[in-house]
């Protein structure tokens, strides 16, 4: 941060650092109170509420919002799209920090961090779902590593350690899209136990469907998102290719996203029609079901098409932040809002200060650490020494 700020010339006091300095100290604190004091001191979980926000947002929706990197990876490396190239590092780029800030996220959650390896030496429980998705995310937390390094090795003049990064690309592509079309599915699976917990209108033998096939539209309005707000902030850092490439991208992932997204609305429907739950949508849940459906499922569909159909940059990248909301509004039904929903209010689950306070710690450091990179490695340009290498 140092070295950027003396070549920019700007005060590293500005309103985002001392922000995202106060968030940090915070944390840090709250960090130091969680693991001396344990889980009662930040949290409001119990035996009935026994998964939080942490479980919620931090993992469930962390990890769809990071699957921009084997969605984008897919497009360029299987499907031959090499017009999107450009978004392939940062996609990845923001995967990796995604799953990265997911396992740490775990570590609040489950404690005691040195014991995170235990189930894969001591207890291979491999008929367990929760052993799939810690053992697919381990995997392709390390998949996402390999294929962001060929931009850390190049920042550090690694030419022959690059060059070996670069020839597993394909394979590494490959590995990526199946660990995550397992664990993206399996998160849905682990809430098929609860049958009688999750509210008819959310539960249903479809959704492990549900879960993949959403993660897809999450990852594909999460590079939009991203590349808007980089396009913003570290337009500067970014060579004229990717510029040019910009509004190109932008037009065929609201494109991708239009058509998933009618899909998934389909495949919403069949959920409703094979479990006959139609006389469900006339209650309180039903309506807030009603308002996920349409105001996050169905318009964001209509408005991306609409986006492509007109060329609206704009509207497509407006669309983009909207559909993102959605994921998050849809994890958080099936883990919070329509779990229990049969407690009081008494006793129905809502997250303490600081579990909040911890979340958004994890956030900032995810932020700050892509602005690190971003601002130092090659994301946004391709590397001086090898501009023709693709």
């Amino acid at each position: 941060m140092s070295d950027h700020t003396a070549e920019t010339g700007k005060s590293v006091f500005t309103l985002f650092n001392l922000v995202a300095g106060i968030i940090v100290v915070m944390g840090l604190i709250l960090t130091f109170l969680r693991f001396t004091g344990g889980l009662s001191t930040v949290t409001n979980l119990s035996d009935y509420n026994p998964w939080g926000i942490w479980i919620g947002f931090d993992l469930l929706t962390g990890v769809a919002l990071a699957a921009g990197g084997y969605v984008t990876s897919a497009a360029v490396y299987i499907f031959g799209m090499k017009k999107y190239h450009s978004a392939v590092r940062p996609a990845v780029l923001t995967g990796f920090l995604g799953y990265a800030l997911v396992v740490l996220a775990l570590n609040y959650d489950v404690g005691r961090p040195w014991r995170l390896p235990y189930p894969f030496i001591m207890q291979q429980g491999t008929t367990s779902l929760l052993f799939e998705v810690a053992a697919c995310v381990a995997l392709y937390l390390s998949v996402l590593f390999l294929e962001y390094s060929p931009a850390a090795l190049e920042w550090l003049g690694l030419k022959r350690a690059r060059n070996l990064a670069i020839k597993l690309t394909m394979a590494l592509t490959f590995f990526g899209v199946i660990l995550s079309t397992l664990h993206q599915s399996s998160l849905g699976a682990l809430y098929l136990i609860a049958p009688s917990k999750l509210h008819p209108l959310w539960y249903s033998t479809y959704l492990p469907v549900y879960f993949f096939v959403s993660s897809i539209i999450a990852g594909i309005s999460m590079v939009l998102f991203e590349s808007t707000l980089s396009h913003r902030y570290f337009k500067d850092k970014m060579s004229r290719t990717y510029l040019d490439e910009h509004n190109p991208v932008t037009l065929g992932f609201g494109k991708a996203a239009s058509y998933v997204l009618a899909g998934y609305f389909i495949i919403k429907i069949i959920g409703i029609s094979v479990d006959n739950n139609w006389h469900l949508l006339g209650t309180g849940y039903g309506v807030w079901f009603l308002v996920e459906l349409l105001g996050f499922v169905a318009l964001p569909c209509f408005l991306y098409a609409v986006g492509v159909r007109e060329k609206n940059l704009l509207l497509i990248r407006c669309t983009a932040v909207w559909t993102v909301l959605g994921v998050v509004l849809n994890r958080l039904n099936v883990s919070l809002i329509a779990f229990n929903y049969h407690l009081p209010s008494t006793e129905r689950y809502v997250p303490h200060w600081m579990e909040v306070g911890i979340t958004l710690f994890i956030v900032t450091l995810g932020v700050l650490a892509f602005r690190f990179i971003v601002t130092r490695m090659p994301i946004f340009y391709e590397h001086p020494d090898y501009e023709d290498a693709h």
